[in-house]
């Protein structure tokens, strides 16, 4: 069982999508042909997602399809060992689990090659939802590879809507991968069509120039992605940290300096840490009046992403991948909460002040 680092929350957070297995190479800045071998850990942004949240003391659950062998049995125990409800979970007979095999270059950025022709995760049809699982939910969190291909694309068409009528909040992470897609604009088309549904969206500083056309990254680019009911869109920046944007307010705020080795997972612990912070309180991205102190602590909660202990702000600083014990070749890091992640050794020693003009440029080279 994984370690709490977090406070406990009481609300389900619901993950949707896709599970799988990544083939890492043992060393980093070479391509996949030169890899001299590779590590197999578990995979999948909305899984990792589940994980880091009951990894931060929340409740989780993940729901998809997963081939019924070997890697897809040993992924859905890696499930239950880490606190994850598996109750959402299907086994496909006749289709394999994903595979993919993640390029490691020296700076710790990735690149994918997917084997999916299909997957047991595109097989997943409307029929087979869990759907009193999913009326559940306080929080229901999806990507959007799930949109692909029928049947799943249905079947989270389905799943959205019915989480949406129990009163959940809808929480999106694209989580872009071009290779997956037949092209470009279809991929641009589909991340799009359900974004006006969402109440929370993550985006990367690569993923906003994608949805948007525009080689800027500033607040002017992220405003043109608001759409009436959202309630708080974030766009992570890499070393440089996030902005944030809400209906009446948005800032930023820095990064922890780290030495990254594997940036894999970095997004998703960033998701699961905003989503453990929201679940029980959606005042916190709702409200706008900061004057109160404890809500103005709220806030601060949210942004910085972060609990009354260091431990805390240094695992969504460092968390890199969700590792389970056996699979895991790289030192463990358990310094004042954090664990299991590869990581560098290397923290800022204060905590970074919030920026809440909202008038400087926003840069950075990309993030989960």
């Amino acid at each position: 069982m994984a370690e709490n680092n977090g406070s406990s929350s009481n609300g389900l957070i619901v993950s949707f999508g896709e599970m799988l297995i990544d083939f890492v190479p043992t060393v980093s800045g070479v391509s996949l042909a030169e890899a001299p071998g590779f590590l197999k850990a578990p995979g999948g942004a909305p899984a990792n997602v589940a994980i880091a949240v009951t990894r931060l003391g929340g409740k989780a659950a993940f729901l998809g399809k997963l081939g019924d062998d070997e890697f897809g049995h040993m992924l859905a125990g890696i499930l239950k060992e880490n606190g994850v409800s598996a109750d959402g979970v299907n086994f496909d007979k006749g289709a394999r689990t994903a595979l993919a095999f993640v390029t490691l270059r020296a700076d710790g950025e990735r690149e994918f090659m997917f084997y999916r022709n299909p997957s047991a995760d595109m097989l997943l049809t409307p029929d087979e939802l869990n759907l009193d699982l999913i009326r559940s939910a306080k929080v229901f969190h999806y990507g959007s590879i799930s949109l692909i291909v029928e049947p799943c694309r249905s079947a989270h068409l389905k799943a959205m809507e019915v989480a949406k009528q129990g009163g959940a909040l809808l929480s999106y992470d694209p989580n872009l991968r071009l290779p997956l897609w037949p092209n470009a604009e279809f991929a641009r088309q589909q991340i799009m069509s359900i974004w006006d549904k969402a109440d929370v969206i993550k985006i990367s500083d690569v993923e906003l120039q994608f949805l948007t056309g525009d080689d800027r990254i500033d607040d002017a680019a992220a405003r043109s992605l608001w759409h009436p009911t959202l309630k708080l869109l974030l766009v992570t920046l890499g070393e440089k940290g996030c902005r944030y944007y809400a209906k009446n307010f948005q800032g930023g705020v820095d990064s922890y300096p780290v030495k990254a080795v594997d940036t894999t997972g970095a997004g998703d612990s960033f998701v699961g840490a905003l989503l453990c912070k929201i679940v029980d309180d959606h005042s916190i991205i709702e409200y706008s009046n900061f004057v109160d102190e404890r809500i103005a602590t709220k806030r601060r909660n949210i942004t910085v992403l972060c609990s009354d202990s260091r431990g805390f702000q240094r695992h969504i600083a460092c968390t890199t991948r969700f590792y389970t014990d056996q699979l895991q070749e790289v030192k463990i890091v358990r310094d004042e909460g954090t664990s299991g992640s590869r990581v560098g050794e290397d923290d800022a020693e204060e905590e970074p002040e919030e920026d809440d003009s909202g008038d400087d440029p926003i840069g950075g080279d990309r993030s989960e």
